[in-house]
């Protein structure tokens, strides 16, 4: 691959989350700061919502990586769409039980004694849930009821939606009302600005070993951030195609031309209005006046 051509030890434009390469934008971070303390204080919900590719998922694992140790035990549902026994199913086997025979209220009573175990072991207990969005209505009622597992003074566990923007007309609905006034914290993640994108092209550039100013140049840059309309992922994608075809060239930085091939080859962007194309209409338009005022003078 092009890695050796541009003097990177990895690929940096991999759409794996992989947390070496988290965001180091305000946005990401005061999501992850929203969530800590949030956890630190005790609430029982936190509800994380951002459009596809917005980088919920790679948030999610820096996450998890920031609650080990042994203050937290963490349970992890990447796939939620799951029935409430299978739900249940999971999230024992998260924290570490063999549901093995276990029915409905025998399970409950496990999960119940396993968490009562943790906490007398001052240990916490996080749910993060991935892709919540997907998860069905009569399963989110289950794990309302689930939370309902508490002490004198504190829940038993904590939860951590993470999800797409449906996920809030999911919890909308009258039915769930009760889980939704149960979500004292909640954040929207948001695009990245121009500004944002040549940062996060730059970030990514250099935690791959890049050792230069500046792999991408500010055309690239700017030509990324309008196609991606500042998505993570869909500039993760352009990126790595403008390296490719830079590469393929023999060139050393990537240019504008370059992202044109990129958004040429890549579906889902915001493909940029042809100057050429605003030229030729303009010379059209003024072609036509211009005949329009000749006609008008030999007729007068």
């Amino acid at each position: 691959m092009y890695t050796e051509h541009f003097g990177l030890s990895e690929l940096p434009f991999t759409l794996t989350p992989n947390t070496h390469f988290f965001l180091n934008m305000p946005t990401h971070h005061e999501a992850l700061n929203l969530i800590l303390v949030a956890l630190a204080s005790g609430d029982s919900f936190v509800k994380i919502v951002g459009e596809v590719g917005t980088g919920k998922t790679l948030l999610c694992r820096k996450l998890l990586n920031a609650l080990e140790g042994d203050e937290y035990v963490t349970a992890y549902i990447p796939n939620p769409y799951l029935s409430p026994d299978e739900f249940r199913k999971s999230f024992a086997q998260e924290i570490g039980l063999d549901v093995s025979g276990l029915e409905h209220f025998d399970l409950l009573n496990a999960i119940n004694q396993r968490l009562i175990e943790l906490a007398h072991e001052k240990r916490k207990v996080v749910l993060l849930v991935d892709e919540a969005q997907a998860i069905p209505e009569e399963t989110i009622e289950a794990l309302r009821l689930l939370t309902n597992l508490e002490t004198e003074s504190s829940k038993l566990f904590q939860v951590v939606l993470f999800g797409q923007p449906e996920l809030d007309e999911l919890l909308g609905q009258k039915s769930l009302r009760q889980l939704l006034q149960r979500i004292t914290f909640s954040y929207e993640i948001s695009h990245l600005d121009s500004e944002a994108v040549e940062h996060y092209i730059d970030q990514r550039v250099q935690r791959a070993g890049f050792q230069g100013m500046s792999l991408f140049k500010k055309d690239a840059s700017k030509k990324i951030s309008q196609a991606s309309a500042g998505t993570p992922r869909l500039i993760n994608i352009l990126c790595h195609k403008a390296l490719m075809v830079a590469y393929g060239k023999g060139d050393l930085k990537v240019d504008g031309s370059h992202v044109v091939k990129a958004i040429e080859d890549t579906q889902g962007v915001v493909v940029p209005k042809s100057n050429n194309g605003l030229t030729w209409s303009l010379i059209g338009l003024l072609f036509l006046a211009t005949c329009m005022l000749v006609y008008l003078g030999v007729n007068q």
